[in-house]
């Protein structure tokens, strides 16, 4: 079976124009702000539209047909075209020195990872600013899924796409048909932004600050106006809360969203990976704050205990929060605190949110799996010829998505330790090289040793941040959609 090497590269086509698209909103944005770089903004969006317009024109006579080959190479290939194509905004305002640092800075945009290689972005351009921001959130739910909301415009069938594309070991559906499941998706995506933005300017953000982290939050994303992140406004606690609430949401299962505008409540609460997910949260949390009041001097200059009772829980809350979801987000140094803590964040980064959300990571769900399983294998042990089936939501759960997790497990982990040694062998200490192997693979952003909350990724080596933003990419894509590719029978004509 040959490859339908046009419907491809039809679509990349597509992709691109949407892409340019929105540099042009980003060239609006500059020229209201008159910060000097409209025309570079504007320019950039000519070149990846006319690029796209001829990758349509040139391969409008397609077969519309497309199999999972197919569909696993438009969604790697995809992501590899916005990410280059995203690249320009940056080299023709000049805003970031070396096309490795450019290359990074928008894969992490676009996989929703939050690291930065920028020092000062206060300095930026407003128009630079907002077009990381619009990276983060084109990134987070997923530009192949929001083109399957309008695929019916292009006649070509959808499902391989979504099926490769989002996120998790299974894929709920809201309603039969695949199309309108995306436009949902995006529908809440787009009203959850809206509803953030309204929030944050009422609490007291500038309207560009709360569009601009209101795209990155909700894409799970980390990219903030500001040099010490929400840090920032830790003056104002109102903020701080509601980008945890948001961050708490956008990690949720985005299918739950959907029964909440619904009012159906009782499914919310009735979903296990929901309550392990709430779960985790409140533990962490409650686990944190207790070590950071009692064994810690955080916050002891406060005059009022009560004042320091509230800053310990509103930090260790949002820390926590924010890791277990990959947004990454930071209000403190939580790598100075103690080592302790220190240890539990790390292990945080391996936990991500829920599968059909924009968080990053293994996701609750498979996590909630693989425990299940285990325990089941001691059943087994003592009652042979039980049979016991893995439950979940009450729903036996197959042998193939049992195996599929086990083995996404095992490849997660030599993922994560192939990256660990070559990230040392490129001249990274231990727990730098840890921390950054699990902030990229997790799409977390934050990292521990060298790269901690309060450092940027500048000083990481050249080779060590095409590395990094190989793992993003492989983390956003749920590992198997990239490396298939790179298997030997995916190519074979069979």
């Amino acid at each position: 079976m040959k490859i339908n090497i046009k419907i491809i590269t039809y679509f990349l086509g597509f992709l691109l124009i949407i892409n340019g698209g929105f540099m042009f909103l980003s060239a609006c944005l500059s020229f209201f702000y008159k910060d000097g770089i409209t025309n570079e903004l504007f320019l950039s969006g000519i070149l990846v539209s006319v690029i796209g317009l001829l990758m349509l024109f040139l391969n409008k006579n397609h077969d519309k047909q497309i199999n999972k080959r197919e569909g696993y190479l438009v969604v790697v290939l995809g992501w590899v075209a916005m990410i280059f194509s995203g690249t320009i905004p940056y080299i023709l305002t000049g805003t970031i020195d070396g096309f490795s640092n450019i290359f990074f800075e928008t894969t992490s945009g676009y996989t929703a990872t939050g690291a930065t290689v920028i020092n000062d972005v206060e300095v930026l351009p407003e128009g630079i600013l907002f077009w990381r921001s619009i990276t983060h959130w084109l990134g987070g739910m997923g530009m192949i899924v929001f083109a399957i909301a309008i695929l019916p415009l292009l006649g070509i069938g959808g499902m391989q796409l979504f099926n490769a594309e989002s996120p998790g070991p299974s894929t709920d559906k809201l309603h039969p048909r695949i199309t309108d499941t995306a436009k949902r998706l995006w529908i809440i995506y787009v009203s959850y932004t809206l509803i953030e933005t309204v929030c944050l300017k009422f609490a007291g953000m500038s309207f560009f600050d709360a569009i601009n982290h209101s795209m990155s939050n909700i894409a799970s994303g980390g990219f903030s106006t500001k040099n010490a992140s929400l840090g920032h406004w830790n003056s104002n606690p109102l903020i701080q809360y509601i980008v945890i609430v948001f961050m708490f949401l956008a990690g949720t299962n985005f299918v739950l969203s959907y029964f909440g505008f619904k009012f159906n409540f009782k499914k919310i609460f009735k979903d296990e990976e929901f309550k392990i997910y709430l779960f985790f949260i409140l533990g962490f949390t409650f686990s944190v704050a207790l070590i950071l009041y009692f064994n810690t001097d955080f916050l002891m200059n406060y005059e009022s205990n009560f004042t320091r009772v509230e800053g310990v829980f509103r930090h260790s809350l949002f820390q926590v929060v924010s890791i277990i979801t990959t947004t990454g987000f930071v209000t403190a140094d939580y790598t100075a605190w103690s080592p302790l803590l220190l240890l539990m964040f790390f292990g945080m980064m391996f936990l991500g949110g829920s599968a059909g959300s924009t968080s990053g990571g293994f996701k609750i769900m498979r996590h909630l799996l693989i425990i299940r399983n285990g325990i089941l294998q001691f059943k087994k042990i003592l009652h042979p010829h039980a049979i016991i089936p893995l439950r979940y939501n009450k729903t036996t759960v197959s042998s193939e998505i049992t195996y599929n997790i086990l083995g996404f497990f095992i490849v997660y982990m030599l993922s994560f330790m192939v990256g660990t040694i070559v990230f040392a062998f490129l001249g990274l200490d231990f727990e730098s090289a840890l921390g950054v192997s699990a902030s990229s693979l997790g799409n977390v952003g934050p990292s521990i040793g060298s790269f901690g909350p309060m450092n940027t990724f500048f000083e990481l080596p050249i080779l060590a941040k095409w590395w990094s933003s190989f793992l993003m990419l492989l983390g956003r894509l749920e590992l198997f959609t990239v490396l298939i590719v790179f298997t030997p029978y995916f190519w074979n004509n069979r």
